[in-house]
C-alpha cells in the first residue's frame, strides 16, 4: 500500500514538473513573427525581470500602459465608441424631436457620417454629452453591455469585442506573467471601457484610465446613486495622458504602447524616466487583413509620433510584416 502511494505521489510530481517545464518553454508570443519588434519586446522584459541584471526593475515598478483604440483593438472606419454614440442618438431620437433639425444630430439620423465628422471635436463631444449623460453609472454600464452584445462592426460583421488584436492579447499576458501591472490609458470614455476591459483584456476596471464626464452623488428616496452629467470632466488624450497616469497610478510607467499622435506625450513621458524604458508604436500597414493608414488619416493619425519613434529608437510594429494573425478569430476560421 505504501509503495502504491509512493508511486502515485511520484507520478504526480513528474506530471507537475513536466507541465511546469513545458509552460516555461512555451512560446509566449505565438502570433508574433520572429522579427526585430518581437526581439525588442522579449529583450526588454528579460532585462527588467531578471534579478541581478543591469536593468532590473522591482515588480512594484513594472507598470505598462496601453492606448486602446488602434493599439489593442481596431478603430476603423470610426472609433467604436463613436459607433456606440451614433446608435444611442437613434435610440433616443423619439424623445428629442428637435434633433431632426439640429446638427450634428440631424446628420446622424440621416446617416451622413461625413457631416458628423466634419464638425470636428466639438460635434463629437456634443454627441457624447447627449448620449452618455442623464443615467446612473449602473444604468450606463448596462447600456454599454447590451450594445456590445448586439452591435456588429459595419465591415466585418463581427462583434466589436472580436476586433481585438491577438498579438496584443498575448503581449498583455506575457507582461503579466513577468509581474507587470497593465493599464489602459485611452482617449475613449473610462465608463465605456470599464464594463468589458477585464473579460476582453484581463485588465480590471480600476486599471482603466480614460476621458470622463462629471458625475455627482444623489439620494433618490433612500437609494444612493452616482448620476452622470452632460459636462466634461477630463480629456485623457495627448498631454492629458501623462496627467491621467499620474493621477490614477502615481508611478511613471516603464513601458508604453500606442499607435497615434494622441499617444506621443505618453510615450515621451514614459521614455524620459530613469532606468530601462520601452516605447512601442503599432503601425497600421496591412490593408488586406486590417487597414493601412497613418499620416493622412483623421482617425488614428500617426505623423509626429512616427518621426519621433524613428529618431528616438522606439519600437515600431509593422502589422503586415510582424504579426502572423491580426484577430483571435483568424486562428479559428
Amino acid at each position: 500500500m505504501k509503495q502504491n502511494l509512493f508511486n502515485v505521489y511520484f507520478l504526480c510530481f513528474i506530471l507537475v514538473f513536466v507541465g511546469t517545464a513545458a509552460a516555461k518553454d512555451a512560446d509566449p508570443l505565438p502570433s508574433w513573427k520572429d522579427t526585430a519588434s518581437r526581439l525588442a519586446i522579449t529583450r526588454f522584459v528579460q532585462e527588467v525581470s531578471t534579478t541581478g541584471s543591469a536593468g532590473f526593475v522591482t515588480p512594484a515598478e513594472r507598470i505598462a500602459v496601453f492606448d486602446n483604440d488602434g493599439t489593442l483593438w481596431s478603430e476603423q472606419p470610426m472609433y467604436f465608441q463613436l459607433a456606440f454614440a451614433l446608435d444611442r442618438v437613434k435610440a433616443l431620437a423619439p424623445l428629442h424631436p428637435e434633433w431632426k433639425q439640429e446638427q450634428p444630430f440631424k446628420a446622424v439620423l440621416e446617416g451622413d457620417l461625413k457631416t458628423v465628422l466634419s464638425g470636428g471635436e466639438h460635434a463629437l463631444l456634443e454627441l457624447v454629452m447627449a448620449t452618455h449623460a442623464g443615467t446612473t453609472t449602473e444604468e450606463f454600464e448596462q447600456i454599454v453591455r447590451d450594445w456590445l452584445d448586439s452591435a456588429r462592426h459595419p465591415e466585418t460583421g463581427r462583434p466589436y469585442t472580436d476586433m481585438v488584436y491577438q498579438p496584443m492579447l498575448e503581449l498583455l499576458a506575457y507582461l503579466r506573467a513577468n509581474d507587470f501591472k497593465t493599464y489602459i490609458v485611452s482617449g475613449g470614455g473610462i465608463e465605456f471601457m470599464r464594463p468589458w476591459s477585464e473579460s476582453v483584456y484581463g485588465i480590471p476596471p480600476e486599471q482603466v484610465i480614460g476621458s470622463s464626464i462629471k458625475t455627482v452623488y444623489e439620494l433618490r428616496g433612500n437609494k444612493p446613486l452616482l448620476v452622470r452629467l452632460p459636462e466634461i470632466n477630463f480629456i485623457d488624450d495627448k498631454g492629458g495622458k501623462p496627467v491621467g497616469i499620474n493621477q490614477h497610478i502615481g508611478r511613471r510607467p516603464i513601458a508604453a504602447f500606442g499607435n497615434s499622435d494622441g499617444d506621443l506625450q505618453m510615450l515621451q513621458w514614459t521614455s524620459a524616466g530613469v532606468g530601462a524604458r520601452f516605447a512601442l508604436l503599432v503601425h497600421h500597414t496591412d490593408a488586406d487583413r486590417e487597414w493601412a493608414y497613418d499620416r493622412k488619416s483623421p482617425i488614428g493619425h500617426l505623423d509626429k509620433a512616427l518621426e519621433e519613434a524613428l529618431a528616438e529608437g522606439w519600437t515600431v510594429v509593422d502589422m503586415k510584416n510582424d504579426w502572423k494573425v491580426i484577430y483571435p478569430f483568424e486562428r479559428q476560421d
